[in-house]
């Protein structure tokens, strides 16, 4: 069964940091590229990162947190980490894992990580 599990959110003023923790189970991590999404209240949920490795040129971060968050995959471990430095009140969000953003089908979501940036 797969299970992506996230972890690391939490409450933190404008301008903190957070490092989002997703530990994937269930399937062969390594043949998958993993994304990082979020879901504002009343907003659609959107990709902002993915990564294949660590080697440069393989990951991907959308504009709106280029610079701020990074995206990375210790090799070896069914893990990946999010490091969000920063952080603005609009980053307020749950934030989810899953196979890459626009990928034909997404393994069954996991619950998220709550992340509240307060101004």
């Amino acid at each position: 069964e797969v299970q992506l599990v996230e972890s690391g959110g939490g409450l933190v003023q404008a301008g903190g940091s957070l490092r989002l923790s997703c530990a994937a189970s269930g399937f062969t991590f390594d043949d998958y590229v993993i994304g990082w999404f979020r879901q504002a209240p009343g907003q659609e949920r959107e990709g902002i990162s993915c990564i294949i490795s660590n080697s440069a040129g393989s990951a991907f971060v959308e504009d709106s947190v280029k610079g701020r968050f990074t995206i990375s995959r210790p090799s070896g471990a069914n893990t990946v980490f999010l490091q969000m430095n920063s952080l603005k009140p609009e980053d307020t969000a749950v934030y989810f894992c899953n196979r890459a953003p626009g990928t034909s089908y997404f393994f069954t979501w996991g619950q998220g990580t709550q992340v509240t940036v307060s101004s």
